[in-house]
C-alpha cells in the first residue's frame, strides 16, 4: 500500500515536472508581434506639386516611411498586403498598400517613401491646422501575418494598429523620437477596419 503511494507521488512529481517543461518550452517558442513605427512623416505646407481638383481644391502631398522589426529569433514573418490610412480627425487624407511580403528572423525593413496625394478637401483643413501648429496625423494599419518557426507555420492572424503624431509648421512630425510607434487598434476600429480591409 505505501509502495503504491509512493509511485503515484513519484508519477505526479513527473508529470508535473514535465508540465513545466512544456510551458517554458512553448513560452520561449512563442513569437512576439512585430514592431511597427512610422520612422517618417511630411506634409509640405507649401507644395509645388499640389495639382487642383474638379471643386477648386488643391491636393496635397504626404511622404512617409514605415519601419517594421521581427524581434523573433526563431520565426519569420509571412505578411499579407498592409493597407495604410492617414486621416486627419475622421477624414481619410490619404492611403497606401504595400504588397505582401516575407521578413526574416531578427531583420527590419523600411517601406514606403512614396509621396501620396492627399484629397484636397481634408488638405484644405490640414493646411490650417499646419500653420496653426495644431495639425494631427492619424496612421492606422490593417494586414494578416502568420509566423513560421522551426518549419511550421502558425495559423492566420489579424492585424490592426494604429498611432497618432503631431505635426508642426514645417509639416514635419513633431516630438523627440520624430516617430509613431504604432499600437494595438480599439476593437471597435478593429471590427471597422476589417470590413474596409476585405
Amino acid at each position: 500500500m505505501c509502495e503504491a503511494k509512493n509511485f503515484y507521488i513519484w508519477l505526479l512529481q513527473v508529470l508535473g515536472l514535465l508540465g513545466l517543461l512544456a510551458l517554458c518550452l512553448w513560452l520561449s517558442l512563442r513569437p512576439r508581434n512585430p514592431t511597427v513605427t512610422v520612422v517618417e512623416l511630411s506634409l509640405p505646407p507649401g507644395d509645388n506639386r499640389t495639382s487642383v481638383t474638379d471643386d477648386g481644391n488643391k491636393n496635397g502631398t504626404l511622404h512617409y516611411n514605415l519601419e517594421i522589426e521581427n524581434q523573433n529569433k526563431d520565426s519569420n514573418i509571412y505578411f499579407d498586403d498592409i493597407l495604410l490610412t492617414f486621416y486627419n480627425g475622421q477624414d481619410r487624407a490619404a492611403e497606401d498598400r504595400i504588397s505582401a511580403f516575407t521578413l526574416d528572423k531578427g531583420k527590419t525593413q523600411k517601406m514606403g517613401a512614396n509621396d501620396l496625394s492627399v484629397d484636397g478637401r481634408v488638405w484644405k483643413a490640414l493646411r490650417n491646422a499646419i500653420s496653426n501648429a495644431t495639425a494631427e496625423v492619424n496612421v492606422r494599419v490593417v494586414t494578416g501575418m502568420r509566423y513560421k518557426t522551426w518549419g511550421i507555420k502558425s495559423k492566420h492572424h489579424g492585424v490592426h494598429l494604429q498611432g497618432t503624431g503631431k505635426v508642426g509648421k514645417d509639416g514635419k512630425l513633431l516630438g523627440k523620437k520624430k516617430k509613431i510607434k504604432l499600437k494595438h487598434a480599439s476593437k471597435k476600429w478593429r471590427v471597422k477596419a476589417s470590413h474596409i480591409h476585405n
